[in-house]
């Protein structure tokens, strides 16, 4: 199967994607965000976040491993795993609980806790392309299957997110 993907030239385009998503998540959901450095990873997240009804300030939490957000309907934490040496270390920084329940995980460098993290309901993965960026997404869960068709949707019809 081809992953669906959406060509996002500019930054607007990655608020945009993320805003289309935004609308499909639900308590307990997972994300991973897959890309280089600079590939947009904090930035689809912020529109997410702007979508939901976040105002404040969305920071990448490359230092912090994790920022939290208590927004519209839902308890987000977003994930940033870079800095990880040894995929033992998700486990030693008691982020197991933050997977189990009502959380939704945002999740960038998810493959530096490979192994230890539960499996992703659905991986993005954005690639650099010219100006701007490529994402592409796949489902590996019931609620991957879910969130796909819903953020395919709200691509296609970006007026009226479900």
């Amino acid at each position: 199967m081809v992953a669906p993907n959406a060509d996002l030239p500019d930054e607007a385009a990655t608020l945009a994607f993320g805003a289309a998503l935004a609308p499909c998540l639900e308590p307990g959901d997972r994300i991973y965000l897959f890309g280089d450095l600079g590939a947009g990873k904090t930035t689809l997240v912020r529109g997410v976040l702007r979508a939901l009804g976040w105002s404040g300030r969305v920071r990448s939490p490359t230092y912090t491993l994790v920022e939290v957000y208590e927004v519209s309907r839902l308890h987000l934490h977003h994930f940033d795993f870079y800095r990880f040496g040894d995929p033992r270390e998700w486990v030693d920084a008691g982020f197991r609980e933050s997977f189990d329940g009502p959380t939704v995980s945002l999740v960038e460098w998810p493959q530096k806790a490979a192994g230890t993290l539960p499996p992703a309901d659905l991986e993005i993965t954005l690639i650099p392309s010219g100006s701007g960026r490529s994402a592409s997404w796949r489902p590996s869960s019931p609620r991957g299957t879910r969130l796909a068709a819903c953020l395919a949707t709200n691509l296609a019809s970006p007026s009226s997110p479900s």
